[in-house]
């Protein structure tokens, strides 16, 4: 059974960086499609930035060039730079891997999950 497991979540104020760190239970082959969600209370889960099969990277326009997600060679984990942060960052993050072709959009079509973990950004 696969398991994920984010850290590096925490409060930092507008304008710093965080590095979030997804570590996968067993590998997973990096033809697989892997990604980074974020939901607020009272909002549906969002795709955040995804990396498929061929290194190919997604980024939502909202973290689009301030934001680098990657696998981290040599390990199972998916890693995810955000810059310049924003209290608009704010949220839960969830690190996701889908075990079948394709890297889609919508969180439902990833088989597994992570717990989260807390962004916190303060003006």
């Amino acid at each position: 059974h696969v398991q994920l497991v984010e850290s590096g979540g925490g409060s930092v104020q507008a304008g710093g960086s965080l590095r979030l760190s997804c570590v996968v239970s067993e590998y997973i082959y990096s033809t697989y499609c892997m990604g980074w969600f974020r939901q607020v209370p009272g909002n549906e889960r969002e795709r955040v930035a995804t990396v498929d099969g061929y290194a190919g990277t997604y980024y939502a326009p909202s973290v689009q060039g301030r934001s680098f997600v990657s696998r981290e060679k040599g390990k199972h984990a998916l890693l995810l730079q955000l810059n310049s942060v924003k209290p608009g960052d704010t949220g839960m993050y969830y690190c996701a891997v889908r075990l079948n072709s394709g890297c889609p959009i919508f969180p439902r079509d990833f088989e597994h999950w992570g717990q989260g973990t807390q962004v916190t950004v303060s003006a």
